[in-house]
């Protein structure tokens, strides 16, 4: 590992919605946010010992030429032990579990999407192999990439069902490897708000890539179907409109802002790094929304550039991403409708631009 990659643990359920699970009247949902907080708090620590130490080089060597993914998935047996028991390889049949099923084939969606969309083999554009532990503690609220892997928990059915179920999920957890990989944006204040709606972004792509839909057709929700039933609301996130994708008694109401009139400035959550990528995440919506057809092509190709162009600094506001995502589509579609778009969406969002 780089000695300059950030120590990021990063997963898709934010802190504050376990803030609000440990003020539950139920005891039960109470001991198992604080069983969850606890295991992120165990991978965060492990995470920045990687960092120091180096991380042990993948069972498999990356193959910068593959056109094809190289996945394996484990099973952890409902211990906090990774990698865990290999249970499925590339190209092996499926097995009797539908929860490795589901984490070899969003392996292999967001593998697809970034070779297809954007000629990226794998996350670190090398061909890295691509490992996922399922069944991961008991009822663990959460999913994470570690800097090295996916890792899913089954939820606890009470306020959430297995994470592998949306396809966005696993998109938006290996985007973070994406990022990793080429901007490396530091994890708090807007950097790490940037971090996080990358993930959000191809996330979103990753599932209308794999469902063929428009961007109208799709729903731009994070997360959809992650929630259980009897809980009021539609995702984690949303990014059409942040703010409202939940608003539950237990749960709490959705804090994402839309734009920058309601910024949230707080030193929870690594300075709101879940709240604030509202912000950029609608910005990019409205791009999407307003060039139309398939949003990975011309909204993405271009959100694609600034991340990986080199010019992203791992300090980077959201000002000079804006500005850089004028400066690509500018440089790929000219004074058109795709500069005029994006001018158009930073400045509804309150971000200058230019």
């Amino acid at each position: 590992m780089d000695a300059t990659t950030y120590p990021v643990f990063c997963t898709i359920v934010p802190p504050h919605v376990f803030d609000r699970l440990i003020e539950a009247e139920d005891p039960a949902l109470v001991r198992i946010a604080r069983r969850t907080l606890v295991a992120d708090a165990a991978q965060r620590t492990e995470r920045r010992l990687t960092t120091v130490l180096g991380a042990e080089p993948p069972a498999e060597p990356a193959d910068a030429s593959a056109d094809q993914p190289r996945r394996t998935v484990y099973d952890a047996g409902h211990t906090t032990t990774l990698p865990g028991r290999r249970v499925r390889g590339e190209g092996e049949a499926p097995v009797a579990d539908a929860t490795v099923n589901r984490a070899y084939a969003g392996l292999g969606a967001t593998f697809e999407l970034y070779l297809t969309a954007y000629l990226r083999h794998s996350i670190d554009g090398r061909g890295l192999p691509l490992d996922a532990t399922v069944h991961f503690d008991h009822s663990y609220n959460n999913a994470f990439w570690n800097g090295t892997q996916m890792v899913f928990g089954d939820g606890d059915g009470q306020m959430f069902l297995d994470f592998t179920l949306p396809v966005d999920v696993i998109g938006h957890e290996l985007t973070h490897g994406v990022t990793q990989h080429s901007a490396n944006l530091t994890y708090f204040g807007q950097p790490g708000a940037l971090n996080e709606s990358m993930s959000d972004v191809f996330g979103s792509l990753v599932k209308q890539y794999s469902l063929d839909q428009d961007a109208h057709q799709a729903d731009w929700l994070i997360g959809e179907g992650l929630l259980a039933p009897g809980v009021h609301g539609e995702a984690l996130r949303s990014m059409k409109a942040p703010g409202t994708a939940y608003d539950d008694v237990v749960l709490g109401r959705d804090p994402q802002p839309a734009t920058m009139d309601h910024y949230v400035t707080t030193g929870r959550d690594n300075g709101g790094v879940h709240i604030n990528s509202g912000i950029p995440n609608h910005a990019f919506y409205l791009v999407a929304d307003a060039l139309g057809g398939k949003a990975w092509e011309r909204a993405g190709q271009i959100w694609y550039d600034v991340l990986t162009g080199g010019h992203l600094g791992p300090q980077a506001m959201f000002k000079d991403f804006a500005e850089l995502t004028v400066a690509a589509a500018r440089a790929r579609y000219g004074d058109g409708a795709e500069t005029q778009s994006v001018l158009k969406a930073w400045a509804q969002v309150g971000v200058p631009a230019s």
